[in-house]
């Protein structure tokens, strides 16, 4: 609970969208900058060709596949972690819900720009979209690439509809408060919205469906991005544990990008009074039941190569933790489990600073736990011969890096255009609030600031 008034809890969430500081104009000039050093890096390669990148036989996949089985996987922190609060309806969510899907979002987006980016010539993508047309392109259901396909834009416009329906009442508010062509477009965006009880039991009716719905998608995406991996014939891939070891990986870095994202959101916009140390708690609590889960599955698929005892798949083996990635996979392993570990299993190191200090560690383990499951098994084939090694350039690290800064640049834009915590059902659940039906104590926050501001 916050301990303050509705009309407090409009004027503090609305104030970063109606007030513009010089930190916002510092932070979008700074990451936009990134952003476009990372497209000038990809129209480099487009006009030089894919040789620019380090992907070379028998390594055809690197630090761009390595991306977008990275970011994928981040998008489960919303709409996955969100809707199971909202069904579960755990009193604490409300703050964190809207930044969760939000990261959803921009997650795909970002992730779904990877094979693009790795097909070297994205003017001809439209050569690989599963159509019928004149030239007898028809989808091979028999491979994973087409599934990719369709559930990670399935899971795009679900997450989106997640994301919009909560904003609604919002933007109502945000109509009555904003002046010139903004209080235009928060207009046609509201939708016509009164506050009605009509219109609330649609909302949230709509909501429930859509948290019920977007589960198994959130989870199937998954799944069948580890099919990429998993029907594939390389060492270390060809395993039925793909499919929950990714879905678990997933949740894993999404629990730990919304962590680092609400730390971000409560130092820069000064919400200190509803970002509290409960939440970072809570949240840490599941961090820390994940790194175990992740710990399980990562020990299953390394005892199962060892006892099989297959050369191909021991050569790979030993590689990752012997060989040359030995130094990755124990940074792996120190940042997926010893440190988590140590800092949310004991309550006095679980604060703020601790439960993000632990998820910036799982988020670069993460990183080095899908580059270690893709390259390692690419230079160590089956016979000898094929044996081969990779080296990112300049090009790749560009666009990597650029991604992160697309992804902190879409956030302050968002938390620009719209409020980063969803207002009313705050309201909802605070005391302080007047104790109504849910859709009655927002219209009534509607009209006091209809009076106040006319």
């Amino acid at each position: 609970m916050t301990g303050k008034t509705a009309k407090e809890i409009s004027n503090d969430l609305l104030r970063p969208v109606l007030d513009t500081s010089w930190r916002f104009y510092a932070a979008a000039v700074l990451l936009g900058a990134l952003v476009v050093a990372g497209l000038a890096a990809w129209g480099h390669q487009m006009s030089a060709g894919i040789g620019v990148a380090g992907i070379n036989r028998p390594v055809f996949w690197g630090f761009y596949i390595t991306n977008f089985v990275f970011w994928i996987g981040v998008s489960h922190a919303g709409t996955l972690i969100s809707a199971i609060l909202r069904l579960t309806h755990a009193p604490w969510r409300r703050p964190v819900t809207r930044a969760a899907e939000a990261i959803t979002v921009f997650a795909l987006m970002i992730g779904a720009m990877f094979p693009l980016i790795h097909l070297g010539r994205p003017w001809l993508a439209f050569w690989l979209f599963p159509y019928p047309s004149e030239r007898r392109i028809w989808p091979n259901v028999r491979s994973p690439l087409v599934w990719d396909f369709f559930a990670i834009n399935t899971y795009l416009v679900g997450s989106t509809l997640f994301l919009l329906l909560p904003l609604i009442p919002d933007l109502a508010l945000l109509r009555d408060r904003a002046r010139g062509w903004r209080r235009h477009v928060y207009r046609l965006c509201a939708l016509g919205w009164a506050g009605t009880p009509h219109q609330w039991r649609r909302l949230e009716t709509a909501m429930h469906i859509m948290a019920i719905v977007i589960i198994p998608v959130a989870v199937s995406v998954h799944t069948i991005v580890s099919f990429d991996f998993a029907m594939a014939p390389v060492p270390m891939w060809h395993s039925t544990i793909f499919g929950p070891y990714f879905v678990a990986g997933a949740i894993f870095s999404g629990i730990a990008a919304l962590i680092v994202a609400m730390a971000v959101l409560r130092r820069a916009l000064r919400l200190e009074a509803y970002l509290q140390l409960l939440h970072f708690e809570s949240l840490g609590k599941l961090l820390l039941l994940m790194s175990l889960v992740w710990t399980y599955f990562v020990f299953a698929e390394r005892l199962t190569t060892w006892y099989g005892n297959e050369p191909a798949e021991v050569a790979v083996l030993f590689a990752v933790e012997r060989g040359p990635y030995a130094g990755l996979f124990w940074a792996m392993v120190f940042c997926n489990f010893v440190l988590p570990f140590v800092m949310l299993s004991i309550k006095r190191l679980r604060t703020i600073t601790g439960t993000v200090v632990a998820s910036l560690a799982v988020l670069v383990g993460m990183w080095l736990e899908r580059f270690l499951i893709i390259v390692p098994s690419l230079t160590r084939k089956y016979l000898p011969y094929s044996w081969g090694t990779y080296q990112p350039t300049l090009v790749e690290i560009t666009i990597t890096a650029a991604t992160f800064a697309a992804m902190g640049l879409l956030f302050v834009l968002f938390s620009k255009a719209f409020p980063i915590i969803s207002i009313w059902e705050l309201k909802e659940g605070d005391r302080r609030a007047p104790v109504v039906a849910p859709g009655l104590v927002d219209q009534s926050m509607v009209m006091a600031d209809r009076h106040a501001n006319p």
